[in-house]
């Protein structure tokens, strides 16, 4: 069995256990199946429906599969002449009249099946029964509000799972569903059902599929590939064979040779398509250079850059909770420690659906893709809002199911150093414990607005930058100088703009001194000072190293800065 994929090895010694004859088969479904020779370490690709059949159920007398569409079909003409030799009427043809269409519903079809396999079981033969696409034959449903037909199907699978003559038989049922939570949770949670996750390819199977690819010769694999094959297939984490098949036979049809920059491109574009709008790759030509203020905090994240290039990445916290008053940069301070480190780093989009099972489904995918990806940096934007609560309620429990497969995820040790998580929040304090606690975020880091004069004139000078602002004289205002207000990046980009406006009003290409500080006099930040006080307070008391606070904080007392926090609460609550 070592030349069959891991999870086929996992399946067989389940099988071989005697303790059970169902299993489903979840994830990458709908990709090759690597199988590698005994002795000479050949690769072989196949579909898995040809797989199961050829390879993993080669010694069975039957095989039978089925879908709602095609109806029941064979491995091969002796299995499929010996289903219609015991088929009753009107199924089975007699003298004097053709025999009827085999019959594509479930209910009716588990029924002819049950019957067949109890007939030849009896008789000693082996048989392996195989459901494709098992989400719409028993799919994820209340069973109380479920069609008779669907109830009479679940029924039919979970008697199949326990009967003794089932088990007691060379007998086993497959079932076959991209997505786990599709699937009816009667039969997914039944001890008598084995749920078997096949992943995406891992680096050593991509290395063999390329190989494979262009046959084992170097020179036509660098003929249309820059990368070498190590490279290539590193850079290719997360596709599938099916789509790493796509992206090389594109490259050789169209005499395109790959490079690091349209595999990256393509990359995108395939997992995106994957992940149906799941999952956005963030785009960024930063580094943590490009970001202005916040020494500590970017001399902190540029130490952790260090150690994951170094292969520390098992030094490094689980994640990080980025947290701070709004417009202090957290998410372009996320995005530029991604360009820094040189991973790629993707943002979850809502997968959330007003179906059942789908929202289950949806982050089921994701987190495969993130597995399959690593190392990946992922930025979850309004996580407060965004990861719901353990306790969430009015949505048949599905929030709370989310939450606790989220917060199961991010706490797996051996994804240490391979997937970074970034929750980002100014209200931290809407976040539940669990997902703040050591081993998933563990490490709390809080943006502030300027606080002295340096970082002042630092953040002024570059969103001079960003808005492309050019002055009659390099100057700074006085009420940035001396800090007059409280401005944040924000803030002092859309005063710059404002300033530019005054400026093209009056026919001038430059902005004067005089119409900057005019402008900064006339600006007032579309915020509420209580509210601002307050994201700043709980900032402070979640950041988890003394040393990232502005000297300001530093030596609050805790119990200073609850109170306050409590008041500012109650101020609001009362508006």
């Amino acid at each position: 069995m070592d030349q069959y994929p891991n999870w086929a090895q996992l399946f067989a010694r389940k099988y071989l256990s005697k303790t059970l004859n169902q299993f489903t088969l979840h994830g990458n479904i709908r990709d090759l199946v690597i199988t590698r020779g005994a002795s000479d370490g050949s690769v072989e690709f196949s579909r898995l429906l040809r797989f199961l059949g050829d390879e993993l159920f080669a010694s069975r007398d039957i095989v039978v599969m089925y879908d709602r569409a095609g109806g029941i079909h064979f491995r091969d003409e002796q299995s499929r002449a010996d289903f219609y030799r015991a088929l009753p009427a009107p199924y089975s043809p007699a003298a004097g009249r053709s025999a009827e269409p085999l019959p594509k519903l479930p209910a009716v079809v588990l029924l002819l099946l049950e019957k067949y396999f109890r007939l030849r079981l009896e008789e000693g033969k082996s048989i392996a029964c195989i459901i494709d696409y098992a989400e719409t034959i028993v799919p994820n449903s209340d069973n109380s509000s479920s069609a008779p037909d669907d109830r009479n199907v679940l029924v039919n699978l979970l008697k199949w799972s326990q009967d003794p003559i089932f088990l007691a038989s060379d007998f086993t049922v497959v079932m076959l569903a991209e997505n786990l939570a599709d699937i009816n949770r009667s039969l997914v949670q039944s001890p008598y059902n084995a749920a078997i996750k096949i992943g995406l390819p891992s680096q050593d199977d991509r290395i063999d599929f390329i190989r494979h690819f262009f046959n084992y010769d170097a020179e036509k694999t660098a003929q249309h590939s820059v990368p070498g094959i190590e490279v290539l297939a590193q850079q290719t984490a997360g596709l599938s064979f099916v789509q790493l098949r796509s992206l090389l036979a594109n490259a050789v049809e169209n005499s395109e040779k790959l490079t690091f920059d349209t595999l990256v491109t393509k990359k995108k574009e395939l997992i995106e398509a994957e992940a149906h709008d799941l999952l956005e790759f963030v785009d960024t030509a930063y580094t943590l250079d490009h970001v202005a203020g916040h020494a500590q905090v970017k001399k902190h994240l540029r130490n952790a850059s260090q150690a994951l290039q170094n292969g520390r990445g098992d030094v490094l916290p689980m994640g990080w909770l980025v947290c701070g008053p709004v417009g202090t940069g957290k998410t372009f301070m996320v995005s530029c420690f991604a360009g820094e480190v040189g991973v790629p780093m993707v943002k979850l989009k809502n997968f959330r659906s007003q179906w059942q099972g789908v929202t289950e489904g949806n982050l089921e995918k994701i987190l495969t893709l993130l597995e399959a990806m690593a190392p990946v940096a992922v930025m979850i934007d309004e996580a407060d809002a965004y990861l719901g609560d353990r306790a969430a309620s009015g949505d048949s429990g599905v929030s709370s199911r989310v939450f606790a497969k989220i917060a199961s995820f991010m706490s797996n040790s051996a994804n240490r150093g391979r997937i970074l998580w970034f929750l980002m929040t100014a209200r931290p304090d809407l976040m539940p414990v669990d997902l703040k606690r050591q081993g998933r975020a563990e490490e709390h880091l809080a943006l502030f607005y300027p606080d002295t004069e340096e970082e002042r004139v630092e953040i002024f000078e570059a969103m001079k930058r960003k808005t492309g602002m050019v002055m009659t004289k390099n100057e700074v205002p006085e009420s940035i100088r001396l800090g007059k207000h409280t401005y944040s990046g924000a803030d002092m980009e859309a005063a710059l703009t404002r300033a530019r406006f005054r400026a093209a009003a009056a026919g001038k290409q430059r902005v004067s001194l005089e119409i900057l500080e005019e402008t900064f006099e006339d600006f007032i930040p579309p915020t509420y000072p209580e509210e601002i006080e307050l994201q700043t307070l709980l900032a402070v008391k979640e950041c988890t190293s003394r040393a990232l606070l502005p000297e300001r904080f530093r030596h609050l007392k805790p119990e200073d800065v609850a109170e306050r926090i409590s008041e500012l609460k109650m101020q609001l609550e009362g508006l």
